[in-house]
């Protein structure tokens, strides 16, 4: 049987061809099988692409590209890889199977040429893991696109056989600690030409699933990349290689947007969204916390909208308007609505209830990001699918919804919490690797298991390029330690270091942003932010500053105190030193370093 190793590094893929002319691939780590060999192929309406083939030939070329994205793990990026072009024909059909492996993992996707349009019935795309690998899923419920569940802790082999969401992550070694070899299984650069996919596990493999029962693009039809995200915990946590796969930007001026945290009235009054005096009472909040924006959610009137905008635009505050998909979904309603809050004003938009994977609403996004882009309008999408690399290439793109966030938290007297603690650290591990997310977190009054100092971390464990703190004004101003720590926390990073963790037990990151705002990142000078939350009992975590460059540093530490509060210690610490901080049940704490002279 004719097989062809494919190597990088400590990674290789063997994709071999069986005397039926079936394909497969298996991915190795150094000695650990990542993926044991697994089927490939596409069932096309004009042919069959997964049986019969015949290889036809195989070239190479070397990937080195440079690129920037405003949001995300860091904003400078360097992606290596080698990529390898091997093609197969059937009659007078062709596939051709494209493989990329780079330091952060491996890669692959088809294309399929034709003399029309390209129609896919199926794609026999397939991951078969070791029953014994440790699993972290996301139930998919079936028939909508529906990323707000809670992850299930499991084995590949004891999986329920279900649908699961990306992305998926496995533990494959059995070892069971950060230096293990962990899989992280997602897709990349997807668009109007396909549909978004999902993994269906039937006892044996997690297989790829579309949503449509067909999809059709212009020859030659090029597939989303089915990524494989593979190394140790602190590799998959810092990955940036479903950026990397994205197709590059569209925007040459980039200037106009600008990252930053926002004031969200909706979570903890909800009719305020229709009051513009109490509108204006959380754009007076905002400014004097530094934000830079406030979400305007479901419920904003036209008649005072102008209004509104100009008082937000006097106190240097931008809004961002919310808007359900249906009343945006022509080039007429463009014009008719998105050109016209852009004269009012508006610094971007929320869309919401998007939820569909299918063709038609990648369609859709394609449209709606190419019409934001063209008025200069930052975007955020709730109610919908994960970002695939959009973050790159469409830089106006700030952070989506795709996770069960603090909305199903709101307060309510009596209510016992829904998330276990192991849900904030399952994200941070699993839908955050993905790209920006926006849960609105560090809700005090929230129904919670965590502990505030956990709470107030999560401003640093989950990125996002709009962080919307969901609490009221009256929250936050009873809270003073956690209000300095958020009028200061940025929402851009340039660097981001998993230093401890397990999806099931902690985890303790690191953030390097080039300045103290929570704006842009951009102000005075090198500073980090360490974030970390723990799942049970009380302990003391130790921070290594392996991470700290050279010289003395002043570290605030915001960490529990008594009766579900706050408390800030500054101590002095230097480069290569360490921090031992007790840790509270289901407890966490945020640590902020600032050089000093």
């Amino acid at each position: 049987m004719p097989d062809w190793t494919l190597s990088a590094g400590e990674l290789t893929a063997v994709v071999a061809l069986s005397p039926s002319g079936e394909l497969t691939l298996a991915v190795r780590r150094g000695g650990d099988e990542v993926v044991a060999p697994s089927r490939l192929g596409i069932r096309a309406a004009h042919e069959d692409l997964s049986r019969d083939l015949a290889f036809d030939g195989i070239s190479s070329r070397d990937v080195d590209e440079s690129y920037t994205t405003l949001v995300g793990k860091r904003r400078a990026h360097r992606y290596v890889a080698t990529e390898w072009t091997l093609g197969f024909t059937k009659g007078g059909h062709r596939l051709d199977l494209q493989v990329q492996i780079s330091g952060q993992g491996v890669a692959y996707r088809y294309v399929v040429p034709w003399r029309g349009p390209v129609t896919v019935c199926e794609e026999v795309s397939e991951y078969v893991i070791a029953p014994t690998a440790r699993a972290v899923l996301l139930p998919y419920e079936n028939g909508r696109c529906d990323y707000e569940e809670i992850h299930r802790h499991t084995t590949a082999g004891t999986a329920e056989p279900i649908l699961y969401g990306y992305p998926s992550l496995f533990q494959v070694d059995g070892t069971f600690h950060i230096d293990g070899t962990w899989l992280l299984v997602t897709e990349s650069r997807l668009d109007g030409t396909y549909a978004g996919s999902r993994l269906r596990f039937d006892g044996d493999a997690f297989r790829l699933d579309l949503p449509d029962p067909y999809v059709t693009a212009a020859s030659p039809l090029v597939t989303p990349w089915r990524t494989m995200i593979i190394g140790d915990l602190s590799a998959i946590v810092g990955s940036d290689l479903v950026t990397s796969l994205a197709e590059p930007s569209r925007l040459d001026d980039t200037s106009w947007i600008k990252p930053g945290a926002a004031a969200w009235s909706w979570w903890s009054d909800a009719p305020s969204t229709r009051d513009l005096e109490a509108q204006k009472r959380w754009v007076d909040y905002a400014a004097s916390q530094g934000w830079p924006y406030l979400l305007a959610d479901a419920g904003w009137n036209k008649e005072w909208m102008p209004e509104l905008l100009s008082y937000a635009a006097g106190r240097g505050v931008g809004v961002f308007l919310w808007s359900h998909w249906q009343h945006l979904d022509t080039e007429l309603e463009f014009r008719e609505k998105l050109a016209v809050w852009k004269e009012w004003g508006a610094a971007g938009v929320k869309i919401d209830f998007t939820e569909s994977d299918g063709q038609d609403r990648m369609r859709w996004f394609d449209a709606i990001l190419a019409a934001t882009a063209r008025l200069r309008m930052m975007i955020v999408f709730h109610g919908g699918t994960i970002p695939r690399g959009t973050e790159r290439t469409w830089p106006q793109f700030m952070t989506a919804e795709a996770v069960k966030g603090a909305e199903w938290i709101k307060p309510k007297p009596g209510k016992e919490p829904i998330y276990p603690p192991t849900h904030y650290l399952s994200l941070a591990f699993t839908r955050n690797v993905q790209g920006p997310m926006d849960f609105t977190p560090c809700t005090f009054t929230g129904v919670r298991a965590i502990s505030a100092g956990f709470e107030l971390a999560l401003a640093v464990i989950f990125e996002s390029g709009v962080q919307h703190f969901a609490d009221s004004v009256e929250s936050y101003e009873s809270r003073p330690e956690a209000q300095r720590l958020l009028a200061r926390v940025p929402t851009a990073w340039d660097d981001t270091r998993l230093l401890s963790g397990d999806p099931a037990d902690h985890i303790v990151i690191a953030r390097r942003s080039a300045g103290n705002g929570a704006g842009d990142g951009a102000g005075d000078g090198e500073e980090w932010y360490v974030g970390a939350g723990v799942s049970g009992p009380a302990r003391t975590i130790t921070v290594p500053l392996t991470f700290a460059g050279e010289g003395e540093w002043a570290a605030d530490i915001y960490r529990d105190a008594p009766d579900d509060r706050i408390v800030i210690e500054t101590v002095s610490v230097t480069a290569g030193g360490k921090l031992d901080i007790p840790v509270a049940f289901n407890g966490g704490f945020t640590v902020h370093l600032r050089r000093t002279p």
